[in-house]
């Protein structure tokens, strides 16, 4: 092994550190990968990475970045049509409360409307119309939303711009074979994956999966709250009458809020902050029971002996929309990495936080210190114009479904057509439409045809340019769609990949996988690359898996004699279809929090599946390219 290949093994390494200990934010890891592979690259202070500083920041231009970029642009366009949403509602019609239906519509819309749609902002949608389809059939959301996720995955293989991993998969295709994906290259067998898959969710999955989150929805119960909620009355000699509710607590000495005010048999919940407090008031608090006993014996408070047991007790009788729900942390949002009292959350959102689960645990004290990660769920408290403001905020993904929802519904058939137009242009083989015409009626002309043979990124960046022009997105909502992580991402591992590449280490372990030749056939490496790339992209992005596999993958297959072109397929479907692990697809991480999900749900109902679509996959890349 050479030094110059050991340098940058290191940095993977590093990078594979970062990426699964979060130690430091996704964009941050990603920059700092740059770096490292400038300041050791030909133009930095000693050459151990061959990468120039023009290579180091070669993935920003990328044109995988910049078309995953248009593609995240033009689904939010489609999200605020409320498109997917109506076919949702339509869903839950046909499906009624039995089961089987519930979830054979569940993964009939995710499914193939993520063949067109990015998948991650399909599950974003989707999460709080699947939370209220389980409800009001009468079935657990546990048994839906990780259907949903992986679902929304098999839908993903179906075309080019169903994942960002099939982009930037296709550009590391083009450069290393010179043959990038054109947009349904892969379909015939992202089709079988989808039945396949399917039939697993309906027939076994479904029975491995339990029922985390009770039936029926009393958000109180299911967090086990009840602890943490007390009651009590305001005596005229309190230090606290005459204070405003914002000043009545001190955060920093107690870990307490006051969640309502209740006075004269009114009920009020938010904007509390500026109310002052009278004598008399009956105050809801969250707080534990050592701090409720410093604040009666400091502010001369009285126990009612009733404290809130259920959702239905925390609910203002005056008001009957929902005043309790859970929020999803997706990633770019502005609360990631920050903590609420960093954030400043309750000021910003006229919202109380009672509990969130982050990473399978429950946190119910102490939360304002706590760093809020990617895909935590929030158990928020908040009048019903909050939560719809919430529900229109990129930065939330709020697990129910605004009474008043602001679709662009009249917008609908233009985002289709600039949908169609976005496919379509790049999909159609134009060249070989105008020789057939040309040849059939004998006018030459039509062979002009062929200019119109554009690529998905000039498709893509077309079709942003005429969603805002038909008003189907304001200009400013294309910065708040765009998951600016990722693109730091994308931006950091194409480098990564390109140095693995020019110093040898990809050749280096490409020739330790293909000693297994020795002892398994070629589909037999085939098969030990979909199921090492899969359990790769179970501890790291998936987009960096690929990055990391496939260069290795073509070196192997060159080695062993076999097709490189089925290696980069087995690669790039295994990378986008990672069920064992929360952390290792987003869309896993948007429904962990509100299907109540522990990490060993995935293993069990995951683990098999991706045994099972190890098979079939590399069956049908088999059958369909050959080795």
């Amino acid at each position: 092994m050479s030094t110059d290949a050991l340098v940058v093994f290191s940095i993977v390494l590093l990078a594979l550190v970062l990426f699964v200990t979060e130690l430091l934010p996704i964009d941050v890891t990603a920059i700092l990968l740059m770096v490292l592979l400038m300041v050791l690259g030909s133009d930095g202070v000693v050459n151990f990475t061959h990468i120039s500083a023009a290579e180091g920041v070669s993935g920003f231009s990328n044109s995988a970045t910049i078309t995953v970029l248009a593609m995240l642009i033009l689904s939010s366009g489609i999200s605020r049509t409320g498109l997917v949403q109506i076919l949702g509602g339509k869903m839950a019609a046909f499906a009624g409360e039995d089961r089987d239906r519930q979830l054979l519509a569940t993964i009939g819309v995710a499914g193939p409307v993520s063949g067109f749609i990015n998948n991650t902002p399909v599950v974003a949608i989707l999460v709080p119309v699947i939370t209220d389809l389980a409800h009001a059939g009468k079935t657990s959301p546990s048994k839906l939303l990780l259907p949903l996720s992986y679902a929304s995955m098999f839908g993903g293989t179906l075309t080019l711009i169903g994942t960002s991993t099939n982009i930037l998969a296709s550009d590391v295709s083009a450069r290393l074979l010179g043959h990038p994906f054109s947009m349904f290259e892969f379909t015939s067998l992202g089709v079988i994956v989808l039945l396949a898959g399917s039939l697993y969710l309906m027939t076994i999955g479904h029975r491995l999966l339990p029922e985390r989150v009770p039936v029926k929805e009393d958000y109180v119960q299911e967090y086990a709250i009840e602890e943490y909620l007390t009651e009590v009355v305001v005596e005229p000699d309190s230090p606290l009458v005459g204070k405003t509710v914002a000043t009545a607590i001190d955060s920093v000495e107690f870990d307490a809020d006051i969640l309502q005010v209740v006075r004269d048999g009114e009920e009020f919940i938010e904007p509390l902050g500026p109310k002052t407090i009278r004598a008399g008031d009956l105050l809801r608090l969250r707080a534990d029971r050592d701090t409720v006993n410093q604040l009666l014996e400091r502010d001369t408070l009285t126990l009612t002996g009733h404290p809130p047991r259920s959702e239905d007790e925390l609910e203002p009788d005056s008001e009957p929309a929902q005043t309790l729900v859970e929020v999803v942390i997706p990633r770019g949002s502005v609360l990631a990495g920050k903590s609420l009292a960093s954030s400043t959350f309750r000021q910003r959102y006229d919202a109380n936080v009672l509990a969130f689960r982050s990473r399978g645990e429950t946190v119910r004290d102490h939360m304002d210190q706590r760093r809020i990660r990617v895909g935590d769920t929030l158990l928020i408290q908040a009048a019903p114009d909050s939560i719809d403001r919430l529900s229109d905020n990129e930065d939330f993904i709020v697990a129910h479904e605004p009474d008043e929802p602001h679709y662009r519904t009249e917008k609908i058939p233009h985002a289709i057509a600039i949908m169609a137009g976005v496919v379509g242009v790049a999909a159609v083989p134009w060249g070989a439409v105008g020789n057939a015409l040309a040849s059939v009626t004998g006018v030459a002309g039509f062979q002009a045809l062929a200019a119109l043979s554009l690529p998905i990124l000039i498709t893509a960046l077309a079709g942003v340019v005429a969603m805002v022009a038909t008003g189907v997105l304001d200009p400013t909502e294309i910065y708040d769609a765009v998951e600016w992580d990722v693109i730091f991402l994308l931006a950091g591992v194409i480098p990564l990949g390109m140095a693995l590449e020019q110093t040898g280490g990809a050749d280096l372990l490409g020739t330790l996988v293909a000693s297994t030749s020795t002892v398994l056939p070629t589909i037999g490496v085939l098969w030990v690359f979909y199921v090492a790339t899969g359990l790769i992209t179970g501890v790291i992005s998936n987009n960096a898996s690929v990055v990391l596999m496939l260069p290795v993958a073509v070196e192997a297959a060159t080695q062993i004699g076999a097709d490189p072109f089925s290696f980069v397929l087995a690669v790039t479907f295994a990378a986008s279809t990672a069920f064992l692990t929360p952390v290792g697809y987003q869309t896993n991480l948007f429904v962990y929090g509100p299907g109540g999900y522990k990490f060993s749900d995935y293993i069990r109902v995951g683990g098999p599946l991706q045994l099972f679509l190890s098979f079939v996959t590399v069956a049908g890349i088999v059958a369909l390219w050959g080795v």
